[in-house]
């Protein structure tokens, strides 16, 4: 019990990626530099597509949440990770940890499913254009977002919660970038086994289904795809498709090593390396994978940027 009020009271140390890496200082540069790309390109995409009523349509309302998970979700992670480092402080709150932890599981969650409501959207979109706007009406579209929101938020408060009552006793140092479920788990004073399970069982439950969804999704899009009359029209669906399946790649891919392989296959170091992918790499990415091939973002962007001058210039 003194072990665990010393925890309550002093928190935790954080050794991540930035401390055990063999050049630091460059690492540090570098996870700086996607952070501000980061806040930049889905900040952009944000800002076009709120502000162009062009793209006041499901497949964009849906992209502009994606766009405002990642910005959330390394804003939760890396600004302590670089500023941990700069002023060689590691430590957070016991209350820090939890928040920390609820929000980047209510952010990974929401993202889970967001992602397999946009493959439905794409296949609406592509094998039954003309009920588009009945499956796809915004009412619907907006139902979507609240559910992924809701159903994250509701997870990862069970799992916080659950997580942060065991006893933490001994080293105080989680190894890894952030709090999250298995590092710390591994500092816990008490048998963890049958909630492990359950971890393992309720990731592959949270991830496998929505995943399952997005590949027959597009299993049905590529048939369509294929039986198109137009080459213009393939070209137009395999480069939206693509886009999204790269993103749902690099997602999935470190959320089903992090939460659905067994523990038995995870060290700290890899767990770290993953952590940084799906925190801080893929969410500076996606928006560049999203808008660099797609026509509609990028004719709203100059549109955006037009209509910001001549405001400046007529109010000069």
């Amino acid at each position: 019990m003194e072990l665990q009020n010393s925890t309550w009271a002093s928190g935790f140390i954080l050794v991540g990626i930035l401390n055990g890496s063999g050049s630091p200082e460059l690492l540090c540069a570098t996870v700086t530099v996607l952070y501000l790309l980061a806040l930049t390109s889905n900040g952009l995409l944000l800002l076009v597509i709120t502000m162009d009523a062009r793209l006041h349509v499901p497949m964009y309302i849906l992209l502009g949440q994606l766009s405002l998970m990642d910005l959330l979700l390394t804003s939760v992670i890396t600004p302590k990770a670089v500023m941990d480092f700069l002023l060689k402080d590691d430590t957070i709150s016991f209350g820090g940890c939890a928040l920390q932890m609820f929000l980047e599981l209510t952010l990974g969650g929401a993202e889970d499913l967001l992602l397999a409501f946009m493959a439905y959207d794409r296949y609406v979109a592509i094998c039954h254009p003309l009920n588009y706007m009945i499956f796809m009406s915004p009412r619907v579209c907006w139902l979507m977002v609240g559910i992924t929101w809701i159903v994250g938020a509701l997870s990862a408060l069970v799992y916080t919660i659950y997580t942060m009552h065991y006893p933490f006793c001994g080293s105080r140092k989680v190894k890894h970038l952030f709090c999250e479920i298995p590092p710390l788990l591994k500092l816990a004073c008490a048998d963890t086994s049958t909630y492990e399970l359950m971890v393992y069982l309720m990731g592959v439950g949270f991830l496998i289904p929505p995943l399952a969804a997005i590949l027959a999704s597009y299993t049905l899009i590529l048939f369509t795809v294929l039986h198109m009359p137009s080459n213009e029209g393939k070209k137009k669906a395999l480069v939206t498709c693509s886009s999204h399946l790269t993103v749902v790649g690099m997602y999935y891919g470190a959320a089903t090593f992090m939460y659905v392989l067994p523990s038995s296959f995870h060290n700290p170091k890899e767990d770290n390396i993953m952590s940084v992918f799906y925190t801080i790499v893929t969410p500076a990415l996606n928006p560049l994978i999203y808008s660099l091939r797609n026509k509609e973002i990028l004719g709203a962007f100059r549109r955006v940027i037009g209509k910001c001058l001549l405001t400046a210039h007529s109010t000069s």
